[in-house]
């Protein structure tokens, strides 16, 4: 594994009418996401392991993964430029021996979703959690 990546995990969800904080980070550490909060509420979902009546479009898109033969292998949170997060998705395709690994730019808030529901591993770069303001 990459020296520069931290794991990290959901510590909070805190959901107003207007916008979700994502509290995310290491023991050491936590930071502050904001995002849309229809996000928020699927984060929730997850975290409380409870049912949507319908799919949502993260459960669209994990579905369309898995026909793909696509296994979402870690996230990355990136990077941070005045408050505005960015993130990476890591795909795993595997066919016959061959392991193939697809890296992909999303924002933050698909990557946790995507993360929670497949079970994949959530990291920070280092520098990320350098540059956050720090959530106490």
């Amino acid at each position: 594994m990459n020296s520069s990546l931290i794991p990290i995990s959901i510590h909070k969800v805190l959901q107003s009418q207007t916008y979700t904080i994502v509290v995310l980070g290491s023991k050491e550490t936590q930071f502050a996401i904001y995002m849309e909060p229809h996000v928020g509420k699927e984060i929730q979902h997850y975290l409380a392991r409870s049912k949507n009546l319908r799919p949502s479009s993260h459960d669209l898109i994990q579905n369309i993964l898995a026909g793909s033969d696509l296994k979402p292998l870690q996230i990355v949170i990136s990077d941070v430029e005045e408050s505005i997060y960015f993130a990476k998705l890591f795909l795993e395709k595997k066919e016959g021996d061959v392991r193939t690994v697809l890296e992909i730019d999303a924002r933050p808030s698909d990557c946790l979703v995507l993360a929670l529901l497949s079970n994949a591993r959530m990291f920070c770069e280092k520098r990320v959690i350098e540059k956050a303001l720090p959530y106490e």
